[in-house]
């Protein structure tokens, strides 16, 4: 019976804690996104963008394993160009005739070379914090996009009176405990758009979401067409038997 009661009111104080933290958590400004909603898609100049954004500021810490470079050519980049990113890169490969492994450059059908190693190297060169992977980032933390965006537009340079950060941890008002070891990865001008785009902090997050959900989900809009027109198989076939049922039962009537 002890026990019972004992496991109740743990269960009261988590849950109460849990809404607590969820009470407290600043709500997550919310972005229009132009591939959000039913006939939702992806602009390609801000895709070509985020790309940009992220393989000149993300990508030296973060991967993303899923994608191929080939797979750039479905956000606007030619083969040429897709070949020149990859070939930037090195790629372990092999066994040779001799029976051993050795580098060359990579293709356009090879994943995205990982910055590190392995966790370990990537640890070390980060203070003991892991770059996660960010193939599916946007899918995989609550808020989607728009927490991506708010994260990388939530650093304050000084946290609030009272608020204690620890040694070589930022604030920032979106992340969970306000305390996060990843540097501010935005700043005004910090990449020089091939569109002339201005790089405005708020312009590069947007961008780099935006590379980032069609990272997560790149066959969104053919399944978003293929749900579109079955609906509209289906709003037709239901007419036609609507009508057939009448014509059956007219008589009976």
């Amino acid at each position: 019976m002890k026990r019972k009661t004992f496991a109740a009111a743990l269960t009261a104080l988590l849950f109460a804690t849990g809404a607590a933290a969820a009470s407290e958590a600043p709500k997550l400004p919310a972005q229009s996104w132009p591939f959000a909603g039913v006939f939702g898609t992806f602009d390609r100049p801000a895709l070509q963008r985020g790309f940009q954004v992220y393989k000149q500021v993300c990508s030296s810490c973060h991967g993303a394993s899923l994608l191929a470079y080939r797979n750039l050519t479905e956000i606007g980049l030619t083969t040429q160009q897709v070949g020149d990113i990859a070939a930037e890169h090195e790629v372990q490969d092999g066994p040779n005739d001799a029976g051993e492994m050795f580098m060359r450059k990579a293709v356009a059908a090879d994943r995205f070379v990982p910055p590190f190693p392995n966790e370990q190297a990537a640890r070390a060169a980060n203070n003991g914090a892991y770059p996660p992977d960010l193939s599916l980032m946007t899918k995989a933390r609550i808020g989607g996009p728009d927490y991506i965006f708010a994260l990388m537009t939530g650093y304050k340079e000084e946290p609030p009176a009272g608020f204690t950060l620890m040694e070589g941890m930022y604030y920032n008002e979106y992340f969970p405990g306000h305390q996060i070891a990843m540097a501010p990865p935005l700043a005004e001008g910090g990449v020089d758009y091939a569109d002339g785009t201005t790089a405005t902090v708020e312009q590069m997050a947007k961008d780099v979401v935006t590379f980032l959900s069609w990272a997560a989900e790149p066959e969104m809009e053919v399944r978003k067409r293929m749900g579109v027109k079955v609906m509209i198989f289906l709003g037709v076939l239901t007419a036609l038997l609507f009508a057939l049922k009448r014509k059956v039962w007219a008589d009976v009537h």
